[in-house]
């Protein structure tokens, strides 16, 4: 095939999912001529799972993502079918928004978002090899023998490299959802150097809700008292379509237990690692086989059809089994199935092959983001893309890369894990990943990132004037909390809760630590006054867990001195006498940047690092 010039750019991206949106968003709105380049057009922003954004952890991840700049937030509002907090009965640590999205409309908006963006090209192509000079990326081929020539790629391929379609004993070669796989690509990173490894993941059914009996179901309604994903949305949607609870029972688990030796994950078809925190239905039944029911919601798909995906019943086992397995679930007793669930195999990188920047160790200029280095979510995938497209922009600019520490947000820690410890499995991320996470709230996410996504040039002016406003109200609410009061003024409201009487003047923030409700106290002592109520929840929270974020701060305070001690990059692991040699292995493999992300890495004892420390005052 006669190869032939698709022109010059500085970036390529490929790959047009939630990892690619972010990353060829990134690069164009810093002013660099990007083109992403995507298998089908019609595949932009789409979302071939779940039909939500958000979660626990996620949540977080998407206000960060937005706070930093990033669209995925923006266009989720837009897309909103239902929105709701969840873990409401836990600490503000770990709740976290879920909204469901209209797939079409999401993908619609995100399509239109790319299209109307300057500096930023659209085209429909595979990526079949990486072109570079032997040190650094210089191009890109496609399947029709274009060259794109340019100085950086971010790579965000989702599940679709080397993609196998299973379900039973069906298997195809193929992408999510029908749509193509990328079978050339993978073959042009093993030989630049990287290490691929094969991932499993997997979606369920869904069924046509004109065939499911509503009425037996447990109803979950969305929320119109929660903030939006975005600080740029003005307003939630007052009518939100409800989800439904039901629950798999004994009758499902007996014929997927009768049935498992058609299950291509235990036939032995199935080679890929998958989910942990995802499960197959198959899974579940086996590794809980004590629990005699699992839970499952439906939720619609969009406004316009009648698909409703069913949460909690991935699977791949054969067609005839899930007909009748769904079938066993109360309110799905008739149901007709318009896609059948199936497992989906793929290519994926080692990411201890990446710098905490995202940008290969092998070669200069490439830098990953989603899935191919390891991960599983929409939004895992869009904190990565942002993060990519940022330092391929800064590295465009001669300028040192974004690297967003544990202390400072969840992308961080997300970040941090992927480079510092590695993945054996698709990685989701969670709250308890987070050791910092009672300063890494979602209300707070502005306040943490804004000021970052403003020096690297992707916070508009608009989003810059909103957060000062944010940012002024904040301090003056702060203000209130040290608003002294004497015993007299809080008598009434003390007794009103069961306390004593103050012998001495107390602080309204003293009176938030006894767990009198903020609203309360407005209403007492008329403060807050014109106050937005998230920002006085936000100081509510602050004075609640202040001694919690206080001993926080003291152990980032701690860890910040480990992270300043920098280790030098030419430094020989695999000579340092006194390292044990799993150490030597470990250090040289992952290259750590300081001590602080080298006490991090799996396998690295304390006493390596003091043999470390040691070595680095000679």
């Amino acid at each position: 095939m006669n190869e032939y010039s698709e022109g010059q750019y500085d970036a390529v991206v490929i790959g047009a999912g939630h990892a690619g949106c972010e990353a060829g968003l990134a690069l164009a709105r810093t002013g660099f001529k990007t083109v992403i380049l995507t298998l089908n057009l019609d595949s932009i922003g789409f979302m071939p799972c779940n039909p939500s954004i958000g979660g626990t952890s996620k949540g977080q991840i998407v206000r960060e993502i937005d706070a930093l700049g990033g669209e995925m937030g923006v266009c989720a509002d837009k897309a909103l079918l239902q929105i709701r907090m969840l873990n409401r009965g836990k600490g503000s640590a770990v709740q976290s928004l879920r909204g469901q999205a209209d797939k079409s409309v999401y993908h619609t908006i995100m399509k239109k978002t790319l299209e109307n963006t300057p500096n930023l090209k659209i085209l429909q192509g595979e990526a079949v090899e990486i072109i570079t000079d032997g040190v650094k990326v210089v191009g890109v081929k496609t399947a029709f023998g274009g060259v794109i020539s340019c100085k950086t790629v971010v790579i965000a391929t989702g599940v679709y490299l080397n993609g196998s379609v299973i379900a039973g004993e069906w298997k195809k070669s193929s992408g999510p959802n029908g749509f193509a796989p990328a079978d050339k690509l993978t073959e042009s990173l093993i030989n630049l150097g990287f290490t691929v490894r094969r991932f499993k993941t997997g979606t369920p059914a869904r069924v046509d809700k004109r065939t499911i009996d509503f009425s037996v179901l447990e109803v979950q309604d969305g929320e119109t008292d929660v903030y939006p994903f975005s600080y740029m949305s003005d307003q939630l949607p007052q009518r939100q379509t409800p989800c439904y609870l039901t629950y798999t029972n004994e009758e499902t688990h007996k014929i997927i237990r009768e049935n498992l030796h058609r299950s291509p994950l235990y036939s032995g078809q199935i080679k890929g690692t998958g989910p942990r925190y995802c499960p197959s239905i198959e899974d579940k039944v086996v590794r809980f086989a004590d629990k005699d029911r699992h839970q499952l919601f439906l939720e619609p798909e969009g406004a316009d059809t009648n698909e409703i995906y069913v949460q909690g019943l991935s699977t791949s086992l054969p067609h005839d089994v899930q007909k009748a397995m769904y079938r066993t679930v109360k309110g799905l007793e008739h149901c007709e199935i318009m896609r059948y669930a199936y497992a989906i195999e793929y290519d994926c990188i080692d990411s201890l092959d990446l710098y905490p920047s995202l940008e290969s160790k092998k070669i200069e200029g490439i830098f990953t983001a989603g899935q191919i280095n390891g991960t599983s979510g929409y939004e895992e995938a869009a904190g990565q893309g942002l993060i990519a497209g940022i330092n391929a922009s800064l590295k465009l600019q001669g300028k040192p890369p974004l690297i967003l520490k544990r202390d400072e947000a969840y992308i961080g820690v997300l970040i941090d894990d992927l480079v510092t410890k590695g993945t054996n499995e698709p990685y989701r991320m969670m709250t308890s990943r987070a050791e910092y996470r009672i300063v890494l709230r979602q209300d707070n996410s502005d306040f943490r990132l804004t000021p970052k996504g403003r020096d690297v040039g992707l916070v508009s002016d608009e989003r810059w004037k909103k957060f000062l406003f944010r940012r002024e109200e904040y301090e003056k609410a702060r203000l209130e909390l040290e608003r002294s009061l004497t015993p007299k003024e809080t008598e009434n409201i003390l007794r009103e809760y069961g306390f004593p009487c103050a012998n001495t003047g107390l602080k309204i923030k003293d009176l938030i630590k006894r767990g009198i409700k903020i609203e309360r106290i407005k209403e007492e002592f008329d403060a807050f006054i014109g106050v937005d109520r998230f920002i006085t929840e936000t100081v509510e929270t602050d004075a609640k867990y202040e001694g919690y974020v206080e001993k926080s701060l003291e152990q980032i305070e701690k860890a910040k001195k480990l992270e300043e001690k920098v280790i030098p990059d030419d430094i020989d692991y695999l000579k340092m006498e006194g390292l044990r040699l799993e150490a030597r292995q470990k250090l040289d493999k992952v290259r750590p940047k300081n001590l602080g992300q080298a006490e991090r890495i799996s396998g690295v004892s304390p006493a390596d690092i003091s043999v470390l420390m040691v070595y680095l005052k000679k």
